[in-house]
Order: structure tokens, then sequence, then C-alpha cells
């Protein structure tokens, strides 16, 4: 098929991920990048989109709606696949509809994230969920949600890794220094994260913590929390997963996240993962033999010491968890490939 794939398409991103998934799949893509600059990424939108965003209005910067009316207008679509379009406006919908070459384009809307949460949403987004043909949304309870807002089908899938990039990397002594270490934990600020790792740190155990928002106000709080001030993505990201013998996977409360990317990213990459216990990670891994899990920070604390005494445990978990991710289809291929079996069985 041949696919819209609208997006902000930055390197290490996920977006980037699932489009080249469906490209594995055989299907054709035309890109419309919504964030070419990659400046909400970093943190540098300028006032006026900041303000817009807030309001729940987002600016179209890159004039991604001009540019999805335009293409279908252009050529032949089966699809237009939309991540998380919060800029996106119905009347761009109405109007692809109406000016496309294909009387059954599919229109499907994809986000990672809570979508009930106010800063995830905008005005636009909420508007056009009825001109969706499929949502689809990682997580369970968005599902009855999104339906209640007006979007016709919402479909669940689990969370996914890419299986070129997450993948086992053998790591020298130099990139372990430079990377890695006993613990660490790759993400974005939170504060009961903060609390976990410093519960560590204040147990004489070592942890390094790589990210880019608000990290900075655990700098000092204690000699053995080492806080990196910078995100890590692509090719370092995994080769820092490989490089610490324990990876942390903690979950964003704001969120109300029960399972996340780095749930499948850290045991893809044949590392040995400790995460937060929830139902959805017990679905996905055996607890004890294909990842750990706990509950409080007395638990993490217990399992830490113990699983850095123990490295042929280590070892044998980390090695069952990648064997699940492949058996179970946990990648993204695998993942969209039921997504597109969901929108062939759409009425027509």
């Amino acid at each position: 098929m041949r696919i819209l794939y609208v997006g902000p398409l930055w390197h290490g991103g996920t977006c980037g991920m699932r489009g080249n998934a469906l490209r594995n799949l055989g299907h054709e893509l035309i890109e419309v990048d919504s964030d070419p600059d990659g400046e909400f990424r970093a943190g540098h939108s300028i006032l006026a989109a900041r303000v817009a965003r807030r309001l729940g209005w987002p600016l179209d910067i890159h004039d991604v709606n001009g540019r999805i009316v335009a293409e279908v207008t252009a050529q032949f679509i089966d699809i237009i696949w939309i991540d998380k379009g919060l800029t996106v406006r119905p009347r761009t919908l109405s109007n692809a509809r109406q000016r496309s070459k294909n009387p059954n384009l599919l229109i499907v809307g994809y986000s990672p994230d809570d979508m009930m949460q106010r800063c995830n949403q905008s005005r636009y987004f909420l508007s056009c969920l009825p001109h969706y043909s499929l949502f689809i949304t990682t997580k369970t309870y968005n599902v009855a949600e999104l339906r209640d807002l007006g979007a016709p089908r919402v479909f669940f899938i689990g969370n996914a890794y890419d299986r070129t990039l997450h993948r086992p990397r053998p790591v020298n002594s130099t990139e372990r220094r430079r990377l890695g270490g006993s613990v660490g934990f790759i993400g974005a600020y939170e504060k009961n994260r903060a609390e976990s790792l410093l519960a560590i740190a204040k147990a004489g155990i070592p942890v390094r913590v790589w990210g880019w928002t608000d990290w900075s106000m655990c700098q000092g709080l204690h000699p053995n929390l080492i806080v990196e001030h910078a995100p890590l993505w692509g090719e370092d990201y995994v080769s820092a997963i490989c490089s610490f013998d324990i990876n942390l996977c903690f979950l964003r409360k704001s969120n109300r996240d029960l399972q996340t990317t780095r749930t499948v990213e850290i045991p893809a990459c044949g590392a040995f993962m400790i995460a937060e216990r929830t139902d959805e990670h017990l679905e996905m891994f055996k607890e004890g033999k294909e990842a750990v899990f706990f509950s409080s920070n007395e638990e993490l604390v217990g399992l830490v010491r113990y699983y850095l005494r123990n490295e042929e445990a280590r070892l044998e978990i980390a090695s069952a968890g990648r064997k699940r991710c492949l058996q179970s289809g946990y990648d993204y291929e695998s993942r969209l490939g039921l997504v597109l079996d969901e929108l062939h069985a759409l009425p027509r």
C-alpha cells in the first residue's frame, strides 16, 4: 500500500522506527515530517508556539495540514497515517477525503502517550477523533476513553522495539566508562524516579542517569548518584543499555504507564532489566526468569544488591528476556502487522 506517513521523524524517535517497520513490511511511504528541525524535541520551540500549545491550539509551523491535502490531491494514497497529530485539523481530514483519488481512503491515528492527559492533547486532536478510521494506542485504558471522546474504532497494541537498532551489542571498556556502569537509567526526570535512584545511591551503590529534563536538581544530592545532563538516542542509547549491568525501567506516572518502550527495548538488547511491577509487565515477561520487577524502593534496593552479586543469574535472565521479545513478536513489524490486519477487516 501507499501510505502518507505524518509525524516527527527525527533520528532516534519511535515515529521513524514505525515508519521503517511499515517499509520492511513492503509498503511505500510518502513522508510528511511534522518536526524537521527537532525544535520541540530539543525544547527550543519559539515562545509563540509554546503559548499556543498551552492554549490547546498548537501552531502548524511546518504546514503539515497543507502538505497532507496536497499529497492526497496529487497521488493515489491508501492510508494517511498520523502519529500523534496535535496540529492536524479536522478540516484537513475532511478535505483529504473529498479530494482523495481513493474512495476507500483510510485515516489512521497513532499515539504512544496517554491521550487523556491535557499535556498530550490539543483541541485539534480531540476534534479529529471522529475522522479516524482507526486510532491506535499503547494504553489499554485509553481504548474505552478514546471511544467515549468520539473515535469510532480504537485498537490497542503493546509497546515495541526496532529489530535493527535494539539488539545485543558488544561494548569495550572505553564505551562502558563513557556510557555505562553498574546501575543505570535512561529517561526523563520524574520525582518518584529521582527518589528511587537516590535510595539506591544511599545504599552505597553507584547509579548513573542519562536525561535532559530537570535532572539538574538531583546534581550533588549524593556522591553515588551520577547525573549526566544529556539524552541518549539511537546507537548511543543501545550502547549505554548494553554497558550497564542493571538497567532500570521506570514508568511515567503522569502517563499512567503500565508498560513503556523501555519495557521491550532493554530486553531486546539482551540486557538485564529491573522494572516496576504491573499486571501488563507480568504478562509480557516471566518474573525472575525473563525480567525482574519491584513494587517499592526497599524491594528495588534489595534486588539491585542481589543481582550485582550474581552475574550468572543476570546473564540468564537477560538472555531469556531477549528470547521472549523474539518469540512473542514484540518488534514493530509484528505489532504493526496486527494493525494492518485490523485495517483490512474494516468495512468499506
